[in-house]
């Protein structure tokens, strides 16, 4: 039914971001009171220091706004053997328990600090490791009630077209279905969402301005001046086919969060009522049309 289709925002719309210089960062007050405003009533975390870091805490500042916590984004490093990333999932999943968020979007870390450096190549050895640490993780949150999922993300282990193909096959662990990330990376969006709709269990919809993204993929601009160029714009507005996309997962069967998100940098504080909320509520009518036309 359309009517039970969930509707998520994400705090990288209006700028916020772990990515160290990644520009003005907005308070958690103002970002989800904007959210309330428009009528989101639900959000992923946000980076790390974003929220209070103290479960307790955290749920008290959703709470206050009767925001519920869909879960959040936590890059982490899968692919080495000496690094076991379990002790960090199982404190960072104890705020997810005590908000009641229920998926773990991870981030397959290079191991850098941003998405601007050379992705190193891994061994099968490494590729098997990352595998098992997948699978480890998705078992240890289905046992406490959580659902973990693998983002496609540029400049992460899993970024390109074979990456994603070989997690496909490599491990049972759930997708994000990212549509920015995934289409700057050589997927195509659709075609994943048609082919491995069992696979998708919660989703980011970002539309993309495909003339400037194609800057990034080929190498002439790095992804944070993709960004700073517009390469993401409002739902709708770009090249991504998102009414194709929402309507192959509604109709397989997808009872997960559809995310807005658009990815942007901030130079300062905005004005009350301006960018980028504005571009957040054109995607939010968008996709609340797609969803009217089911």
């Amino acid at each position: 039914m359309a009517t039970d289709i969930k509707i998520a925002g994400a705090p990288i719309s209006w700028g916020v971001c772990e990515v160290p210089g990644w520009g003005h960062q907005m308070s958690p007050e103002r970002v989800l009171t904007e959210m309330a405003e428009l009528g989101l009533a639900a959000t992923e975390f946000g980076p790390l220091g974003f929220l209070p870091t103290t479960p307790a805490e955290r749920s008290a500042v959703l709470a206050k706004l009767n925001m519920i916590a869909v879960g959040g984004f936590f890059p982490i490093v899968l692919h080495d053997e000496k690094f076991d990333p379990m002790p960090s999932i199982k404190t960072e999943l104890e705020s997810f328990v005590a908000s009641n968020a229920k998926v773990l979007v991870l981030a397959a870390s290079t191991g850098q600090e941003d998405y601007e450096n050379k992705r190193p190549t891994l061994s099968d050895e490494q590729w098997n490791v990352f595998f098992k640490n997948c699978d480890l993780i998705s078992e240890y949150a289905s046992s406490i009630g959580i659902l973990a999922t693998v983002h496609p993300h540029v400049g992460t282990m899993i970024e390109t077209f074979d990456d994603i193909n070989r997690l496909v096959s490599g491990s049972n662990i759930a997708f994000t279905l990212d549509t920015g990330h995934m289409i700057i990376g050589g997927t195509d969006p659709v075609k994943f969402a048609n082919q491995y709709p069992d696979r998708i269990k919660h989703a980011h919809l970002k539309d993309v301005n495909m003339s400037k993204a194609s800057l990034v993929a080929n190498g002439e601009m790095t992804y944070n001046q993709g960004v700073k160029n517009g390469m993401y714009t409002p739902l709708g507005q770009g090249d991504v086919d998102i009414e194709s996309i929402v309507k192959s997962l509604v109709n397989s069967g997808f009872d997960g969060w559809f995310v807005i998100e658009q990815d942007l940098m901030l130079d300062q504080e905005p004005e009350a009522g301006s960018w980028p909320l504005t571009d957040v509520a054109a995607s939010f009518n968008y996709l609340k049309q797609i969803i009217a036309n089911l």
